[in-house]
């Protein structure tokens, strides 16, 4: 007699798929819906726990849509974009204009987000040190920690990130000097360190392809760096301690748009290749400038619209001569400058194309007036406190330029080229 099989031993094969298919499915669930590494979960929640939103009313609070029980933190989490579970973007701010922002401190926990590319805080009232641990973060390619109230050195560990393209940590309250090996990273285009309190002298070494260079309002201190990239379309060091001469640095910066020295401490005569066609913005007010405005060359610059010039609080003396006569904004105010003013000045100024023309505190003896004609309603045109009687019905002048019409006759009669 043939043995009679187990009931057990085979099941009919839809009851086997349906079995199988049951023991899938809390796993597949799973898969499916924790769609956010561990690790990377566990950094949210420190960083949740670090920072909290400044009540408003009226403003989104940012971390509202921060529910760890939510099933999919990458879709659901404010400023989270991931990629394959790892978070590559962290945006931690609404950036609104009716948030006041968040906080608290970065915490150290930033660092086990190993995949992020992008770290950008809006503005707030963060305080705390800048984490040295977000030098570990090989994949960054930009951090902005703008406007809020973090404080100590820069990091030196940021100097590792050999892939970062932007730095903005500015409008905070770091101390201390600039790495040197910041301004050497390979990938580094835009540098923004403006507003802080930074100190010591400059990076001798500035070889990063830099666009865009901002160290305004620190404390800097020593000469300008030997050289520079000329890559550099932007650059600021207004507003710190800077001395020294400004030389043939900018000779080679062919494509350099906005220059911005003023308020420091250098010296020595104007450069006359700063004024070529390039330039739209030139700053080198309130410095020890000397020497005179170039005459015209073969190739005059050309300003545009919003174009400014501003070499006022200097020592440049000489005639003017008309290389600038074009500029929308034109600052040559308390210099030494004497002679008449040139009619392509006077022009440019009728026609509407400068907008603004201080000449105010010079030894200016004359400004030719165009017969019959009216100024612009738009433009703004101070020649007190010269060698000369302004226009009757031309002046325009700001508080600073005092209430003295003319200078002395005495100081007009004694003074020289110097």
């Amino acid at each position: 007699m043939a043995a009679k099989p187990h009931a057990h031993s085979s099941l009919p094969l839809p009851l086997l798929l349906l079995l199988l298919l049951f023991n899938l499915m809390p796993l597949s669930y799973q898969q499916q819906n924790q769609k956010i590494s561990t690790v990377d979960l566990q950094a949210l929640t420190a960083i949740k726990n670090s920072l909290t939103d400044v009540p408003s009313r009226g403003a989104t609070a940012f971390f509202s849509t921060w529910d760890f029980a939510a099933p999919d933190p990458c879709s659901t989490f404010s400023g989270v974009t991931c990629t394959s579970g790892r978070v590559t973007t962290l945006t931690l701010g609404t950036g609104l204009s009716d948030s006041p922002g968040l906080a608290g401190s970065l915490p150290p926990s930033l660092a086990d987000l190993t995949e992020l590319t992008q770290l950008i805080l809006f503005p707030g009232i963060v305080t705390g040190p800048i984490p040295f641990q977000l030098g570990r973060l090989a994949n960054l390619r930009v951090i902005s920690l703008t406007n809020n109230r973090l404080t100590g050195p820069i990091p030196q560990t940021l100097s590792l990130l050999s892939n970062l393209h932007t730095l903005d940590l500015s409008y905070n309250r770091l101390t201390g000097s600039i790495p040197p090996g910041l301004t050497r990273l390979p990938a580094l285009k835009v540098l923004i360190l403006a507003s802080n309190s930074l100190s010591g002298e400059l990076p001798h070494d500035v070889s990063s392809q830099l666009l865009h260079l901002d160290l305004k309002r620190n404390k800097l201190t020593g000469p300008l760096p030997p050289s520079l990239p000329t890559t550099l379309r932007y650059l600021s060091f207004s507003e710190n301690e800077m001395s020294g001469l400004i030389g043939s640095l900018f000779d080679s910066l062919a494509d350099l748009v906005h220059l911005d020295l003023g308020t420091n401490r250098l010296s020595g005569p104007l450069p006359q290749t700063l004024f070529r066609t390039t330039l739209q913005s030139l700053m080198l007010q309130r410095n020890n400038l000397s020497g005179w405005v170039p005459p015209v060359g073969s190739q005059p610059p050309s300003y545009g619209e919003g174009s400014i010039v501003d070499l006022s609080h200097n020592s440049i003396t000489g005639e003017l001569s008309p290389i600038l006569a074009g500029v929308e904004s034109l600052f040559l105010n308390n210099n030494r400058l004497l002679g008449n003013v040139p009619r392509e000045y006077v022009k440019s100024v009728y026609v509407g194309t400068t907008r603004t023309l201080y000449l105010q505190h010079n030894y200016i003896s004359g400004f030719p007036v165009e017969p019959r004609s009216m100024l612009p309603d738009t433009v703004s045109l101070c020649l007190s406190y010269n060698c000369m009687v302004p226009p009757v019905g031309m002046e325009a002048c700001p508080a600073s330029a005092g209430t003295q019409l003319s200078r002395p006759a005495s100081q007009c009669s004694v003074f020289t080229y110097g």
